[in-house]
C-alpha cells in the first residue's frame, strides 16, 4: 500500500474532488436504467456483452464477478426488455450464449453515451488540457 506521504500535497488535495466528480455520475445509473426499463444490474450486463461476439453466460458471470444464477436474472431482465436473447452455442448445444438484439445495441449506445462519456465539467478545459488529463490518467492507471 502506498502511504499518503508519497503523494504531492496538491494531488492529495485534488483527489477528493476527482472522487466527487466520478461519484456524482452514480445517480445517472438509476436514471438510465429507468429510462431503458431495466435494472441497474441489467445496465451492467449490457456493458459486459460484446455486441459483435455472443458469449456464454458463464463468461458473463466471470466478467461481472458474480454467480451464474445472478447472471440468469440479468439476462432475464434484458430479454424482457427486448435487448438480449439466449442462443445455443454452435459447438455445444448445452451452452447458452447471450447476444444483443438490434434494440439492445441501441440501448448499449444509450448507456455508453450517458454513463461513459466524460462529465460535462471537463468540457470547460481546453483541448490541450483534456489531452493532458487523458495522458496522465492512462499512464497512472495502466496495468
Amino acid at each position: 500500500m502506498v502511504s499518503a506521504e508519497e503523494f504531492d500535497a496538491e494531488l492529495a488535495a485534488a483527489w477528493p474532488r476527482l472522487m466527487e466528480l466520478v461519484l456524482e455520475q452514480r445517480w445517472r445509473w438509476a436514471e438510465v436504467a429507468e429510462e431503458l426499463g431495466i435494472s441497474q444490474a441489467g445496465v451492467r450486463g449490457l456493458l459486459a456483452i460484446n455486441p459483435e461476439d455472443p458469449r456464454p453466460m458463464s463468461d458473463l458471470a466471470r466478467e461481472l464477478n458474480c454467480d451464474r444464477s445472478y447472471v440468469t436474472g440479468i439476462v432475464d431482465d434484458l430479454e424482457r426488455a427486448g435487448y438480449a436473447e439466449r442462443r445455443t452455442a454452435a459447438g455445444d448445444r448445452r451452452v447458452k450464449t447471450i447476444a444483443l438484439t438490434d434494440q439492445g445495441r441501441r440501448a448499449l449506445a444509450t448507456v455508453r453515451d450517458s454513463l461513459l462519456a466524460p462529465p460535462p465539467g471537463l468540457a470547460a478545459l481546453t483541448a490541450a488540457q483534456q489531452r493532458t488529463i487523458a495522458r496522465l490518467l492512462n499512464k497512472a492507471l495502466a496495468p
